[in-house]
């Protein structure tokens, strides 16, 4: 890794780790559940213009490990914001769990992401599907990445498909691409099978994903 950033959410310290840096549209990485951010640019991303950071969620890889649980994607989507404000304007790639951050934070910040790939991964699949559904586990972390409540809490989907097309439509009116969103994944739990639906929505390999946001953002800058 060339560099690694420490920033702050609420208690937690995020890595954020640059990959390769540069000038032009910087390619952000989001890991799936109980992975860490890789330690080189991936070869599907050798070709991307700008530079490539990774971020390593709380509870895993260099980040924070938090006393308790208490994980929601809503927890890692406050994390990829705060990674997207240090690096500016980016396209996203994420895996499993960090597909859904990287939709919600496509929905959130439409006019700071320009290209969302949501590609296979661990994380927030199968399971309960409820609200309802509640469960209750004791277990004994020790301190270290990947913390067993972040794998217990985010292994399942306890939001309906509609949940995520929210952020999708978001991402959609307010975004300036006319596809933001690409579907990349081969498995499609019911969130991403409702997402890959929507309008707006394109599905590709992701290396071609990865190619077609590179060219917009060369021809953008």
């Amino acid at each position: 890794m060339t560099r690694t950033v420490v920033l702050r959410h609420n208690r937690i310290d995020l890595a954020l780790h640059w990959l390769r840096e540069g000038d032009g549209l910087a390619l952000l990485l989001l890991h799936g559940l109980g992975e860490r951010s890789p330690e080189a640019v991936p070869t599907w991303a050798d070709h991307w213009p700008g530079p490539v950071a990774a971020l390593d969620f709380t509870g895993h890889g260099a980040s924070t490990v938090p006393a308790g649980g208490g994980y929601t994607s809503e927890i890692l989507l406050g994390d990829a914001d705060i990674a997207l404000g240090e690096v500016g304007e980016a396209a996203v790639v994420g895996r499993g769990l960090g597909a859904y951050a990287a939709l919600q934070l496509a929905g959130a910040r439409p006019d700071r992401v320009h290209g969302t790939v949501l590609a296979d991964g661990p994380g927030l699949a199968g399971g309960p599907t409820e609200p309802t559904s509640g469960s209750y586990v004791l277990l004994r972390p020790d301190g270290q990445a990947p913390d067993p409540y972040a794998l217990w809490e985010l292994g399942r989907d306890l939001r309906p498909p509609d949940y995520a097309t929210t952020f999708t439509r978001l991402a959609v009116q307010g975004s300036a691409l006319d596809t933001p969103i690409t579907v990349s994944a081969v498995y499609r739990p019911a969130w991403l099978a409702a997402v890959a639906d929507e309008q707006g929505v394109v599905e590709a390999p992701l290396r071609d994903a990865i190619a077609h946001y590179a060219a917009l953002a060369r021809t953008d800058r």
